[in-house]
């Protein structure tokens, strides 16, 4: 087993041991999946909430975790997914972004840092225009194609991991980013200050 699976496993066995080990899975994940479904999102508040729910259920359902072939990261991904289309399906909405919420003054305040948490995000977001531009297209993609395009190209996962983590066929996995990315272009190209995107 390599490192980082070892490393998890290690984590996720203490956990299902002793609740209070959980604490340690909430610290190391917490960052990546708050990020992930504030770039699906686009809504710092909508993120925070989904982030709680995700890690709710992992916490009530890490006992079943067993070890198969998905890693706990992938279970956790699988979780956030799951919760980010119940979100949709219970509360749909126009979603603001995070220019829009900082532009109004918002200043959040947590336990967890969230404004540093918010700053970190900005700040991968707009290490290129053409990512931010991405971010905000990839809204209006059903789910399908934002899940697969944003686990790919912001999360940083690998054709088999996302597989596992959508619970479909590389194959299928492939098919879904490449109709997507079609999908995604002519969303950019409707919008006139992105003209030039992909010249």
């Amino acid at each position: 087993m390599n490192p980082e699976l070892e490393h998890e496993r290690l984590l996720v066995e203490m956990a299902q041991t002793d609740i209070n080990a959980f604490e340690v899975i909430f610290e190391e994940y917490y960052d990546q999946i708050f990020n992930y479904i504030l770039r699906r999102t686009g809504n710092v508040e909508d993120a925070r909430d989904i982030t709680a729910e995700t890690f709710f259920k992992a916490l009530k359902n890490i006992g079943r975790f067993k070890w198969r072939r998905v890693s706990f990261s992938a279970w956790l991904y699988k979780i956030c997914i799951h919760e980010i289309a119940a979100f949709y399906r219970k509360t749909p909405r126009n979603l603001l972004s995070m220019e829009y919420l900082q532009s109004r003054g918002f200043d959040p305040v947590s336990q967890y840092d969230l404004e540093e948490e918010i700053m970190a995000a900005h700040n991968a977001l707009q290490k290129h225009e053409k990512l931010l531009l991405c971010s905000r297209a990839i809204k209006e993609l059903p789910g399908r194609y934002a899940d697969v395009i944003t686990l790919r190209y912001f999360a940083g996962k690998k054709i088999s991991e996302i597989a596992l983590i959508v619970g479909k066929p590389e194959g299928t996995v492939k098919s879904l980013l490449h109709r997507g990315l079609r999908k995604l272009k002519k969303i950019i190209l409707k919008d006139k200050n992105s003209a030039t995107f992909f010249k």
